[in-house]
C-alpha cells in the first residue's frame, strides 16, 4: 500500500470527522508539495518523502489542544512553506488565517498551494513579524527562531477578545530542549502539552506545544 495512503488512515484516525472536502484537500497535500518542492525548495528534499507525519500530523496537533471556533483569527509567524497554517487552514474553513514569511518565494508557494486547494479563509504577506499591526486571537507557529525572540515579535498582536476555550495567545511547536528557553521567559505565562500524549509516533518524542498568553 501507497505510504501516503497510510498516513491519511493515520490522520483519520486522529481526526475521524473531517468532511470529504478536508479529505480530498489533505490527500492532495503530496503531488503539490513535490511539484512545488522541486521548484522552490521549502522541505528538505530529504524529508519530502516525510510530509504527512512530520509536517501535516505535526501542525494538526494544535487541533488536538483547542478546537478554534468561528471566527477566529490565527497568525502564522514565519509560516516557511505554509507550516503550520496551512492544514489548520483546512482543518477550521471557518476561521480566518494570516500567514507570513520574510521570504518571497516561500510566500509564492503558498499561495499556489492555496490557490489549487481553493482555500478561501486564508491571506498572506511577505514581511518580519515585528512589522505587523493587526491584533489576532491567536498567533501559531513552529520553532522558528529562540523563544525570547519570537515572542518579542508577538508583543502587542493578541488580542483581548477572547472566545475559546484556551485564552487567546501564542501556540509555539517546539521539541527538543526547551526548558532552559523557557526559564528566562518572564512576561508570559504559558503551559506545556506534550504531542506524544495524542500522536503515537516516535517522531513526536520530546515535541511539545507551549500556549503562551
Amino acid at each position: 500500500m501507497d505510504k501516503n495512503i497510510v498516513i491519511m488512515e493515520e490522520i483519520l484516525k486522529y481526526f475521524p470527522n473531517l468532511s470529504t472536502l478536508q479529505i480530498s484537500q489533505f490527500e492532495d497535500l503530496y503531488d503539490l508539495y513535490c511539484e512545488w518542492n522541486s521548484k522552490i525548495n521549502v522541505i528538505s528534499r530529504k524529508d519530502i518523502e516525510n510530509l504527512y507525519p512530520h509536517h501535516v500530523l505535526h501542525s494538526l496537533a494544535i487541533a488536538k489542544v483547542i478546537q478554534f471556533k468561528v471566527g477566529t483569527k490565527i497568525l502564522d509567524i514565519g509560516t516557511g512553506g505554509g507550516f503550520p497554517g496551512i492544514p489548520l487552514t483546512i482543518m477550521f474553513p471557518d476561521c480566518q488565517f494570516h500567514l507570513v514569511d520574510s521570504i518571497g518565494k516561500k510566500i509564492t508557494v503558498v499561495n499556489e498551494i492555496c490557490k489549487s486547494l481553493g482555500l478561501k479563509n486564508i491571506t498572506t504577506e511577505v514581511t518580519r513579524a515585528e512589522l505587523i499591526k493587526t491584533k489576532f486571537h491567536f498567533i501559531v507557529s513552529r520553532a522558528v527562531t529562540s523563544l525570547p525572540i519570537f515572542l518579542s515579535w508577538c508583543d502587542n498582536k493578541i488580542s483581548k477578545d477572547n472566545f475559546n476555550e484556551l485564552k487567546n495567545g501564542v501556540l509555539y511547536l517546539k521539541g527538543g530542549d526547551f526548558y532552559k528557553e523557557l526559564e528566562v521567559v518572564k512576561k508570559w505565562e504559558f503551559k506545556i502539552i506534550n504531542i506524544e500524549t495524542f500522536f503515537v509516533d516516535n517522531f513526536f518524542l520530546g515535541k511539545g506545544i507551549v500556549h503562551f498568553y
